[in-house]
């Protein structure tokens, strides 16, 4: 190595930690393993496997999206049907009824 010479840095690793969590609380299957991915990031750094380590964080990212698509997607479907079945229980309950 030569004097006055730098290594050159490689540039950090985003872990996608904070999507990981918050996906957690709208699909948890889907979210741990994007959680057991995301804590791998840092580790696999530290050892000097930045490979790795963005591989473990494309990982991360792929299963917290999922989580993320299908928790939303969830939550979307039954906020419908709740809203479908409150207007048919008006529809059907408004028509006059003799006795």
């Amino acid at each position: 190595m030569q004097p006055g010479y730098q290594p050159q840095q490689q540039p950090p690793v985003n872990n996608n930690m904070a999507m990981s969590i918050v996906a957690i609380f709208l699909f948890w299957p889907l979210a741990i393993p994007a959680i057991i991915n995301a804590s791998k990031v840092n580790t696999l750094l530290q050892q000097g496997d930045y490979a790795g380590a963005q591989a473990a964080a494309a990982e991360s990212k792929k299963w917290s999206k999922w989580a993320l698509i299908v928790g939303i997607s969830w939550y979307v479907i039954a906020l419908v049907c709740c809203l479908l079945g409150g207007l048919a229980g008006l529809a059907g309950g408004s028509s006059a009824s003799t006795y």
